[in-house]
């Protein structure tokens, strides 16, 4: 779990960038992934969508988790190994996430777009089919029922209550979800472009995407476990926070501009 600042206008900006990292979770994507291939026949309009409503669902969770935890934050103070185990377990997780896209991308012949791989997503099974959508704003909930979600809106939460009371945790959930609609609803178009067009643009778009994915996923793991075990890491990144939120933002950014670019002009050629 990142240490948050204590100034309030970078706690608010570092959020807000948070949201939008956490939008970029492979099973984020791979599970708008489903949802958008399932409907991009059956409801060509809602699939461009899929992305906006999971990201509501999964935000609306959030918001439930920090007022709930804003209003016993006097009672209640976080054990010392919960930081510990979150951060392990957020390590664990990545590292496999990285590990099953690469192999996804490896994997994938020729004529095949590569799919996001996601472990959550196993969990759902066929919820990823469905077209209501009131239901994919319900998968989106159920997506912020982990360790991982809750501990951070947790954090969130406590933080804030140093600035004041529920409205300030309120106000850091809510900037959490704006930066997770963003990099969802923009995930969600992304891929519903790439399905209609199927061709050898979507297929090496896809490709770049997959291990982009990957490597970042990878990287991260291995960032955070330098932390855990050297102290020296641990103390240049402190205070670093907001700067890394931001650079691997734009890294991923980039890559969706790098993946088109490199698409294009292979089909022209």
């Amino acid at each position: 779990m990142e240490n948050l600042p204590t100034d309030w206008l970078s706690l608010l900006i570092l959020t807000f960038v948070l949201g939008m990292k956490h939008g970029f979770d492979a099973d984020h994507l791979a599970t708008i992934d489903g949802l958008t291939r399932y409907n991009a026949h059956r409801n060509p309009r809602l699939a461009r969508y899929c992305g906006t409503l999971f990201s509501l669902g999964h935000g609306a969770v959030v918001m439930a988790i920090a007022l709930g935890v804003s209003a016993i934050a006097g009672q209640w103070a976080v054990p010392a190994w919960f930081g510990l185990l979150g951060s392990v377990i957020s390590i664990a997780f990545l590292i496999a996430l990285g590990s099953l896209n690469l192999a996804a991308v490896l994997r994938a012949g020729p004529d095949e777009m590569v799919q996001p791989v996601g472990l959550k997503g196993r969990w759902l099974g066929n919820l990823r089919q469905i077209s209501n959508p009131v239901l994919i704003v319900l998968v989106g909930a159920l997506f912020a029922l982990s360790f991982d979600t809750l501990s951070q809106a947790a954090f969130f939460a406590l933080t804030a209550t140093r600035f004041g009371g529920w409205q300030h945790a309120l106000l850091l959930a809510m900037l959490f979800m704006l930066g997770m609609l963003l990099t969802d609803g923009i995930n969600g178009l992304w891929i519903a472009r790439l399905i209609a067009r199927a061709d050898q643009v979507a297929l090496i778009a896809s490709r770049v995407m997959g291990l982009v994915v990957s490597g970042v996923s990878l990287l991260v793991a291995a960032f955070g476990a330098a932390k855990l075990l050297s102290p020296t890491v641990d103390a240049w990144s402190d205070g670093k926070e907001l700067l890394f939120g931001f650079l691997l933002v734009a890294i991923i950014a980039l890559s969706f501009v790098a993946a088109l670019r490199l698409s294009r002009r292979a089909a022209h050629t």
